[in-house]
């Protein structure tokens, strides 16, 4: 049995230390008040805990007054994957959009005024950027999360837009390490598994994480997936090769090393959410982010005890878990000290022409990024209010099903009296009948992975080639229509400048 270093105080301490948790609400439980006052150091927020800009830098004010170097982390990506914006729809769009306009100025002003915004609200942990490499196009749960599928454009714009949060003040956490691209599993379902060998590894997956790591990455989120050739056994999350052997040793990476969620079903239906974080501190994790599905004050309370049990029987050493607990408190350390200095004040977004203090640079970047492509006969523009047909496929766990996508609304605010639906397979003939005389716009959203999509766009082309396309996840497919839009995403801004091509006002 390990001797205890520490007082059992201190032990405690040190094992809230290491949670990230999540709560319910717009604002702070009086039982996470208590826990930061003894000791809690991080809380994560997600979209339920979000009203408007002035809520949220109202809640973190309130943790902060209990304790005043609390990390308080996002998940907030930009474009598909938004916090800040959840019941609007992102005003940044998102990696695939980013990367594929690759002008890595151009995503270091994105991240620089979204971590602006962050910084306004009091965040100064985000949970991003996903570096991941997106080499397999039927990934259910990276896609558009993704700067693209190739590893030298992922590891630039990762660099870019590490530099471009970090600049105001906000720690990136690169993630999903150490690599969740080739995979057509959601590890919030399951537990994914990569089959290939270690010179792929190498050349491809691990590419943007040892340049993240290069640019100082202040954090690193694991990912919760099986890599065969590293670790045959245990997902990364929980593996020392990976944790230690890999990302400390042989990457070199000294800062913060993030869990990715532990309830999620890739790590809880095996191994449970509290052997699961003593398995991950044990292997190098410093940060157990749990709350995206459990919230309450019992769930923190579990893990703590955990992590203090498995010290006092010998499975966790003192050592690491105290040596987990002090790069959480370095890492507040360094977010309080930009704090101080006011380095989120800086303008974020007066790095390239048109994007002084004041412009939009999330529409700037959301138009740059569309690729129009239009049919063999010339298109007119529209002039008159169409029908939207939106083709919805089920939202992954990280985007979730409350923010609204598409184009519709944007459709409305330039042509009055747009109508719209929502339609899934076999459909085409109510769009028709919804849609009567006015002209169709069909929206997709990775297209290439729904036969049931491609199907309806087939039968809508049929009986009206007038139709306009509007593709926002990846553009593996042909462009179709009298008007193919590859968004290259579904933010809100993406739906804003396709809205803007569809009149002929923008692309």
């Amino acid at each position: 049995m390990t001797t205890l270093v520490h007082g059992s105080d201190t032990l405690t301490r040190d094992a809230l230390t290491v949670l990230q948790p999540g709560f319910a609400g717009t604002t702070a439980p009086d039982w996470l008040l208590r826990r930061i006052g003894e000791g809690l150091s991080s809380v994560g927020l997600f979209g339920r805990n979000i009203a408007d800009p002035e809520q949220l830098a109202a809640l973190t004010a309130r943790l902060r007054a209990e304790r005043d170097d609390v990390l308080v982390a996002i998940d907030e990506e930009g474009g598909d994957v938004t916090r800040l914006e959840v019941k609007q729809g992102s005003s940044f769009p998102g990696n695939y959009a980013l990367g594929s306009v690759d002008d890595v100025e151009l995503t270091r002003a994105v991240a620089r005024e979204l971590g602006r915004r962050l910084v306004e609200c009091g965040v100064d942990l985000n949970w991003a950027p996903s570096a991941d490499v997106n080499s397999n196009a039927e990934n259910p749960v990276i896609g558009v999360r993704s700067f693209g599928p190739d590893p030298d454009l992922v590891a630039r714009h990762t660099v870019a837009y590490v530099d471009g949060l970090q600049g105001v003040g906000v720690a990136a956490c690169t993630k999903h390490f150490p690599g969740h691209g080739d995979t057509n599993v959601d590890s919030h379902d399951a537990l994914p598994r990569i089959d290939v060998d270690l010179a792929t590894l190498h050349a491809r997956e691990l590419v943007p994480f040892r340049a993240a790591v290069a640019a100082g990455t202040k954090a690193v989120m694991s990912a919760h997936i099986l890599l065969s050739a590293l670790d045959p056994h245990r997902p990364a999350t929980l593996s020392p090769q990976i944790l230690t052997g890999l990302l400390r040793q042989e990457l070199g990476f000294e800062g913060l090393i993030v869990t990715d969620g532990m309830e999620m079903q890739a790590v809880s239906a095996t191994y449970g959410i509290e052997r699961g974080s003593v398995l991950a501190i044990a292997a190098g994790a410093d940060a157990i982010c749990v709350g995206g599905g459990l919230c309450d004050e019992d769930t923190v309370l579990r893990l703590r005890d955990a992590l203090v049990d498995a010290v006092r029987t010998g499975e966790l050493p003192e050592e690491r878990l105290a040596d987990a607990a002090a790069r959480v408190r370095a890492l507040a350390a360094w977010t309080q000290a930009h704090r101080a200095r006011g380095a989120g004040s800086v303008p974020g977004a007066a790095v390239q022409e048109g994007t002084a203090p004041g412009a939009d640079i999330g529409l700037v970047a959301a138009r740059r990024a569309l690729k129009v492509t239009r049919g063999e006969r010339p298109y007119t523009p529209m002039s008159s209010a169409p029908y939207v047909a939106s083709f919805t496929p089920v939202a992954n766990f990280a985007v979730g099903d409350e923010t609204p996508w598409g184009i519709a609304a944007e459709l409305e605010r330039l042509l009055p009296g747009t109508e719209s639906g929502s339609y899934g397979a076999s459909s085409v003939d109510a769009v028709l009948a919804a849609a009567g005389e006015r002209r169709i716009v069909a929206v997709v959203r990775d297209a290439h992975r729904h036969p049931w999509m491609t199907r309806a766009l087939d039968g809508l082309l049929a009986a009206r080639p007038d139709t306009v396309v509007v593709e926002m996840g990846l553009d593996e497919a042909e462009p179709r229509g009298a008007l193919h839009i590859a968004t290259h995403g579904a933010a809100r801004v993406c739906g804003r400048a396709a809205a803007e091509a569809v009149v002929g006002t923008g692309a």
